[in-house]
């Protein structure tokens, strides 16, 4: 089974970076581990404009886009 790492909603930053916007997974661990590891580094390296945060959406990880920093 796949599991996906999905970028909810592609701001300003992510498209200057030619960000993907879904990673794929076989484990669903891994793509949690990976899901908060990317989470973490968009708010760490973007302009500050948005938050970034994972939700579980079923089987899959959703990096949310929230107004304001992190």
């Amino acid at each position: 089974m796949e599991y996906h790492v999905v970028v909810e909603k592609m701001c300003g930053c992510a498209k200057r970076q030619n960000m993907p916007q879904i990673k794929t997974f076989d484990d669903q661990e891994n793509a949690l581990r990976v899901a908060r590891a990317w989470a973490q580094q968009l708010n760490e390296s973007f302009c500050g404009k948005h938050g970034f945060d994972v939700i579980a959406v079923d089987d899959n990880f959703v990096i949310t886009v929230g107004e304001g920093s992190y």
